[in-house]
């Protein structure tokens, strides 16, 4: 009897401590980003940047062993676009996840997106874009082709517009 209950016992254990197991392991990989912002006579305007597959999203990319989430974000926009002049905006970090197919086989992502300041308009996009766009808020939102990153704009701008 005294077995059974410390059977019962541990099991319940290994239930609760499961979802902290898979907590830790989450995600297979880990990106940081940033919502790009200029102003140009008065409007401010976003970096939207071309994919070859026709989608429209946020620069972003993989964190590198030894990175802090800043400079992987900073690094990563330079890569692409050729920036580096940015000044990020306080209080700004947000996180989106997702599911796609790598190799296959589903994979699970989490990418950390910051808010940044430039005043450089000229970009130089990498090798895996097709080209960029500056836009104003109404027009990057109907861009971007998916919601977590409209979402993200939607964000930037309440923080840029202090509400």
């Amino acid at each position: 009897m005294a077995e059974k209950l410390k059977d019962r016992q541990a099991n319940r254990l290994a239930k609760q401590s499961t979802p902290d197991r898979r907590r830790a392991t989450l995600y297979d990989e880990k990106s940081c980003g940033v919502v790009l912002f200029r102003e140009k006579d008065g409007i401010t305007l976003y970096l939207l940047l071309h994919y070859p597959s026709g989608h429209w999203d946020l620069p972003k990319g993989h964190v590198e062993a030894g990175e802090n989430e800043h400079e992987t974000a900073a690094r990563e926009l330079l890569e692409e676009t050729g920036v580096s002049d940015i000044q990020f905006v306080e209080g700004f970090r947000e996180e989106i996840s997702y599911q796609y197919r790598k190799e296959k086989r589903p994979s699970r992502k989490q990418v950390v997106f910051f808010l940044a300041k430039t005043n450089l308009e000229s970009i130089k996009v990498s090798f895996e874009h097709k080209g960029f766009k500056w836009l104003p808020y109404t027009e990057a939102v109907n861009k971007l082709t998916f919601e977590n990153a409209k979402n993200l704009l939607r964000k930037a701008k309440k923080i840029l517009e202090g509400e």
